[in-house]
């Protein structure tokens, strides 16, 4: 009979003993990951602000939701606490900031291949659908994935801006109007005015105001989302509605080393709230650009109105073929272009414009 209890008591030992291992390994294995969360604009403009309320507050909840014990504590600083809008690419590759809005806009000569909306005006109105393509585009043509490579990021989400209209101190009723007129126009979106006589001049959301307000410029193509919560209308209150397109402007990215210290757990999450970050932001802008037209309709000092079909059609026709010398100062360029012009009439879009075939 003690020989029974005492193989009891030995038994229950070792299965608590083994209990005991099993709850240590199981913490063990769980890890919490710090990460910063950074933009050089801030988080009113939708493709900032949905990194923090949706991928930044959904992280942890959707890791619990799938079983797992990792979690991540984010620190965020937005609004160009950490670095400038010209500095968004350094600071992402450099680990200045983990992850964080990456505007390709201003990164031409780094990024070559992300800029091919902006060198093909005309195209595509529709942000939620340019999303969708661009996101699959980024994984399937190599020449964008190895972009990211090469800059020591992990490319999760792309983001971009409802199509461009004009705004200006002046009234414009034809492109002719724009004859010597200094007008900003960031990075490759200047080819959209040099052939109309304009004068290119380079800018951000966050300068434009100034910019125009000190005499530096006399407008700006731009987006509805930025014009209008940044007041431009009391420096710029002629809108000219021409419909110049919706542009990949950026991605949501984070930095490869801090990427391979992450678990699969997170990876997976990240990835996964990385392509809900490109829809999410996309219908937004849109839902915004609709209400924002709305409420500067309201303003007795905006002047809206739309550019005529026949002065649009003489804008297309104005450009010169400028995706064509982009294309063919890139390896791979014209294959590129080809592959986006087909994914965009594959969505069911005719193009203003067939680039591709010129």
């Amino acid at each position: 009979m003690n020989q029974l209890n005492t193989h009891k008591v030995k038994r229950c030992r070792l299965l608590l003993a083994a209990f005991f291992l099993l709850l240590v390994s199981a913490v063990s294995r769980a890890e919490t990951f710090e990460l910063t969360m950074a933009s050089s604009h801030p988080t009113t403009l939708p493709w900032v602000g949905v990194l923090s309320t949706h991928v930044v507050k959904n992280t942890n909840t959707r890791l619990e939701q799938m079983g797992s014990e990792d979690r991540v504590e984010w620190i965020e600083s937005y609004g160009g606490a950490l670095f400038g809008y010209k500095n968004t690419l350094e600071a992402v590759e450099d680990g200045i900031t983990d992850a964080g809005w990456v505007g390709t806009l201003w990164e031409e000569s780094k990024m070559p291949y992300q800029s091919i909306t902006y060198y093909t005006p005309f195209v595509i109105d529709s942000l939620p659908l340019l999303m969708n393509i661009m996101n699959d585009l980024q994984v399937k043509i190599p020449e964008f994935q190895r972009a990211w490579e090469k800059r020591n990021m992990v490319f999760l989400g792309s983001s971009g801006v409802e199509t461009y209209h004009l705004v200006t101190n002046f009234p414009v009723n034809s492109i002719d109007d724009l004859k010597g007129r200094k007008i900003i126009a960031p990075g490759p979106s200047g080819n959209w005015i040099n052939a109309l006589g304009a004068v290119p001049v380079n800018g951000a959301l966050p300068t434009y105001y100034n910019q125009i307000q000190t005499g530096i410029a006399d407008g700006v193509v731009t987006i509805i989302t930025g014009y209008y919560p940044n007041k431009l209308y009391e420096v710029a209150p002629y809108v000219t509605k021409i419909g110049l397109g919706s542009q990949f402007l950026g991605a949501f990215a984070i930095n490869r080393d801090s990427w391979n210290k992450l678990s699969d757990d997170v990876r997976q999450v990240l990835s996964e709230l990385g392509t809900e970050y490109s829809r999410i932001h996309a219908e937004e802008v849109e839902r915004r650009y609709h209400n924002f037209l709305a409420e500067l309709a309201k303003q007795p000092e905006v002047n809206i109105h739309e550019l005529s079909a026949m002065e649009k059609q003489r804008w297309i026709n104005s450009l010169p073929n400028i995706v064509g010398v982009w294309a063919d100062h890139l390896d791979g360029g014209p294959r590129v272009l080809n592959t986006y012009m087909q994914a965009v009439r594959d969505a069911g879009v005719t193009p203003g414009r067939d680039w591709d075939k010129e």
